[in-house]
């Protein structure tokens, strides 16, 4: 209480309520604070270290695990006899890829198929640098089980063994060839050599157990059909 001139007591005005809202708001903030510093959080494990979040199945709630563990968890995907297949045989099938392009710009009559064989060639010269990095990384073990397979067939070997390869007679029918001639082979040959090469991918990808060449595999299947596509609408 307080004196007004005329001696007369008054009540004191109340604090504003902005003021108490801060003041609440304040000492809430200090609680929060106060709070977080002994909470590790919820990414720390007991003894401090960060743990990783495993998401559950449908219907399951994720489980945290330590690096150790998550490595442990981790599938494996050790390169099988499928894996070394696909890659040693994919390699001499993007060869001969090459081999056929490198005859359209001095035969090719159509400025199509030219620009056709220079995206092959594009795509399939570096492709084949992968996979001969893969095959350096992941060398085949021989075992008196398993013996180990060559990381590329050998030079005059069955193209037949691998489907969409031209045959000797037919590259040269196609190296023969020029103009429209050359034009018209060369789709029908090329169609049918990536029709192999999707066919190859698609046998990895379903008896294969290597990640990096299941990715290989899936990128072939993506162009080479998207190609063949375009292919027929040329021809």
């Amino acid at each position: 209480m307080a004196k007004d001139l005329r001696g007369r007591r008054r009540a004191l005005p109340a604090p504003p309520v902005r003021f108490a809202a801060v003041v609440a708001a304040a000492a809430g903030l200090l609680l929060t604070l106060s709070g977080c510093q002994g909470d590790q959080g919820p990414d720390r494990a007991d003894d401090g270290r960060a743990t990783v979040v495993a998401p559950g199945r449908p219907g399951e709630a994720a489980r945290r695990l330590t690096p150790e563990e998550a490595a442990k968890a981790k599938p494996d995907d050790s390169p099988n006899a499928a894996d070394h297949t696909y890659v040693s045989h994919m390699i001499e099938h993007h060869r001969q890829a090459l081999t056929m392009s490198a005859l359209a710009p001095e035969r090719a009559a159509a400025d199509a198929v030219k620009r056709l064989a220079e995206r092959i060639t594009a795509a399939q010269k570096p492709e084949i640098g992968a996979m001969e990095k893969w095959l350096a990384r992941h060398p085949v073990t021989a075992t008196p089980a398993a013996p180990a397979t060559p990381t590329a067939p050998a030079a005059g070997h069955d193209h037949g063994a691998m489907p969409g390869m031209a045959t000797e007679q037919q590259l040269a029918e196609l190296t023969a060839a020029r103009g429209t001639d050359f034009d018209r082979l060369f789709l029908k040959l090329m169609t049918a050599h990536h029709e192999g090469a999707v066919k190859m991918a698609g046998e990895a990808l379903a008896g294969g157990n290597n990640v990096a060449v299941e990715e290989m595999a899936t990128e072939v299947v993506a162009t080479q059909s998207a190609e063949i596509h375009r292919m027929r609408t040329m021809g």
